[in-house]
């Protein structure tokens, strides 16, 4: 028999996209509280999804024996002590993005795992398993997408100020960033799922869209560790909403589709230079099986990891890859320079990436 996982939930926000994934996976886990400051939508969310205990003291569900997992779903100022508190509590934990404030946070939350051995935290990511980018992933498995050249991803989304009225958003202090942070963050893990880390970013970034303290326009400039270059686009005003994906390889183009929320799914587009290659990419994706997606898919292969004793799908590398290029994309909007990547220790942006106005306590590391 499957070992189900017991799951408590701490939000009442984006915490219902999680419940609906657990949900879809009943026979792994079971969700039997609930903890959020915001009764009416806590309540409202444990009687939509069955939840028996409803509560307003996380702690609680730090200190309970019965639970395997703690699934944070806050605002990210609050996620590191969070996650720490769960990991400490000998809970596996399941953290939504922005994972953390800083590459040291990242960092010091890989001590603290190495001091609890057989804990896992798994970032969010769950774009990444969309069958139109798993497609591309199994075609450059198998050796037919060739050398890359160039990606582009544009997220281009709208949010206007009703998006903003929410107190913590827009906000260095609470939301630790803007729409390279918060929005454009799947998109461009996306890039690192395929190509792997970034090398060096040059970056503009301006607030343009509403009065926020943070940025919601950006344009950036990557080169990967790989040799090939990408070029990023982010903006909160566009009254289309889009995001796409291209990746032009030398045997293949792959471009996603353009639904802003779901351009990890098909159908995606697969072109190759030739007759004869074409044939053999569209046998390849002609047996692909296609299976669930989304939060559904990365919780199961979460529950995989647990069970197995494995890494989880989505790693504290996975995570810092993608906060470093944040990190960079500040640094460069801040010198006017090209800033290398890996992010260091001696990086002036190391322990935090807020104005120095806002700079917020780190992690003791």
């Amino acid at each position: 028999m499957t070992r189900k996982l017991r799951v408590g939930v701490i939000g009442a926000g984006i915490a219902a996209r999680h419940l609906a994934g657990f949900g879809w996976n009943t026979e792994l886990f079971e969700v039997p509280v609930l903890c959020s400051l915001d009764e009416e939508r806590g309540r409202a969310l444990c009687e939509e999804f069955g939840i028996a205990e409803y509560t307003q003291d996380a702690d609680s569900l730090f200190a309970r024996d019965d639970l395997d997992v703690i699934d944070i779903s806050t605002p990210p100022s609050s996620h590191f002590e969070l996650c720490r508190k769960g990991i400490e509590s000998g809970k596996h934990v399941i953290c939504e993005k922005p994972l953390f404030g800083s590459i040291a946070e990242v960092d010091e939350m890989v001590r603290i795992l190495d001091r609890h051995p057989g804990r896992k935290l798994m970032p969010i990511f769950q774009y990444r398993y969309g069958s139109g980018l798993q497609k591309l992933k199994l075609l450059i498995e198998r050796g037919l997408a060739g050398k890359p050249f160039l990606t582009t991803i544009e997220t281009h989304w709208w949010r206007g100020p009703d998006y903003y009225a929410v107190p913590w958003r827009g906000k260095w202090a609470s939301e630790l960033g803007g729409g390279l942070l918060g929005h454009a963050i799947h998109a461009h893990d996306m890039l690192n799922y395929v190509h792997g880390p970034c090398a060096e970013v040059f970056s503009y970034g301006a607030t343009l869209v509403n009065p926020i303290e943070v940025e919601d326009t950006g344009a950036l400039s990557v080169k990967m560790q790989n040799g090939s270059l990408a070029t990023l686009s982010m903006t909160l005003g566009s009254r289309k909403e889009i995001s796409r994906l291209r990746f032009c390889f030398n045997d293949l183009v792959a471009e996603s589709i353009i639904e802003p929320y779901t351009m990890g799914r098909d159908p995606w587009t697969f072109v190759a230079g030739t007759e004869e290659h074409q044939a053999r990419i569209d046998e390849v994706l002609a047996a692909y099986v296609p299976g669930e997606d989304g939060y559904t898919r990365q919780f199961e292969l979460f529950h995989k990891a647990i069970v197995e004793d494995t890494d989880p799908p989505v790693t504290l590398q996975d995570a810092r890859n993608s906060l470093e290029l944040v990190t960079a994309a500040y640094f460069s909007q801040r010198t006017g320079q090209p800033t290398p990547m890996p992010i260091a220790a001696d990086h002036p942006l190391y322990r935090s990436w807020l104005p120095a106005g806002e700079w917020r306590a780190a992690a003791t590391v």
